[in-house]
């Protein structure tokens, strides 16, 4: 499949029973800049971009940025948003999609975080299970990862419960929030 990745359809909302994944739009900028402030002290220890509180303006930029991405097809953000009864999207609940693409190998990783209040509800394991499909059915993948620190637990937990495979542990590497090394866990699945 030698399609410039600017050809290739991709959907902008993906449809779970209990989550609707949207791509990024403007006007996002100050309901994320919410979801993130709100979310900090769950998301500090993992992410080195929550550790302080973004303003409407900076999340709005982001928004943005992400936005031109998925058109150029550089990197797929969409952001996970609560599904109503009528199947339109609720509340933000916070964001995945598929980085660290490599169209040439077809490799993606899935990657994701949740509001604490939205935590242990399958919204996150839902959108893992729709990504997947979509990088396997729609985008030809070869392989999928998603990468996390070993001691993030839920993060390790969503992994095995979507049939991801542990293929190894890194060791020192990468520089971790506090500045100290810490190891990421591979986990994996590939096309049949």
């Amino acid at each position: 499949m030698n399609v410039d990745p600017i050809l290739i359809d991709i959907p902008e909302r993906l449809d779970g029973e209990r989550s609707v994944l949207l791509a990024p739009r403007a006007g996002l900028g100050a309901e994320l800049a919410v979801v993130i402030t709100q979310s900090l002290s769950h998301l500090r220890p993992w992410m080195p971009w929550a550790q302080e509180a973004p303003t409407a303006e900076s999340s709005e930029t982001v928004v943005r940025r992400m936005q031109a991405d998925f058109i150029a097809r550089r990197d797929l953000c969409f952001h996970i948003f609560a599904r109503r009864s009528d199947g339109s999207p609720g509340r933000m609940l916070g964001g995945t999609g598929l980085h660290r693409i490599d169209w040439d190998l077809r490799r993606f990783e899935i990657g994701y975080w949740i509001r604490p209040e939205a935590a242990g509800q399958g919204h996150v394991s839902e959108a893992v299970r729709l990504l997947t499909v979509l990088a396997f059915d729609r985008l030809a993948a070869r392989r999928v990862e998603i990468r996390c620190d070993p001691r993030n637990l839920k993060s390790c937990a969503v992994a095995q419960r979507c049939g991801f495979e542990l293929e190894g542990v890194l060791r020192n590497d990468l520089l971790g929030v506090d500045g100290s090394p810490r190891d990421t866990a591979i986990y994996a699945r590939i096309s049949a």
